[in-house]
């Protein structure tokens, strides 16, 4: 068994879309990021190759890099889970801290999404949402802990 945590952070940017877990999700400012920004599969890549003791995303996908300009946040998950070779993810356990706009009505739809991408059952997968109280208007971050066998 091996467990790896992840965490990303990104300034919310207006014209920009908010992806969370490969889902657009409605609002007037997203990720400001170099690929789509998504923190949730950010900070899950993270934990992935943490548990793998294989980097962080940013030596894998540099944002210095012109081929992940705009790159869809899932393609890089879809990549990191082959890269996994045999190894399995026994849960995910996440949560996304974001004040506007309140992410209850689609932490299922993200699950979903998730769930199918990586191959799991969605009771493997646990995504929470939190708000920062007021203290981090203009930012979106996420933290993920994996286990693996």
């Amino acid at each position: 068994m091996r467990i790896g945590s992840g965490w990303d952070l990104h300034h919310l940017k207006a014209g920009r879309p908010l992806i969370l877990g490969g889902i657009i999700i409605p609002s007037l400012r997203g990720e400001e990021a170099h690929s789509d920004g998504d923190v949730l599969i950010h900070a899950i890549i993270d934990a992935l190759y943490g548990a793998l003791g294989d980097g962080d995303i940013g030596s894998h996908y540099p944002d210095t890099d012109p081929a992940y300009k705009d790159v869809s946040s899932m393609r890089l998950l879809d990549d990191t889970l082959t890269h996994m070779g045999e190894r399995n993810i026994i849960n995910l356990d996440s949560t996304i801290i974001l004040d506007e706009p309140k992410l209850r009505p689609y932490i299922d739809t993200i699950r979903k999404n998730l769930a199918d991408a990586m191959h799991l059952s969605i009771s493997q997968v646990s995504i929470k949402a939190k708000t920062s109280e007021h203290t981090a208007l203009d930012v979106i971050s996420a933290q993920a802990v994996v286990l693996l066998s």
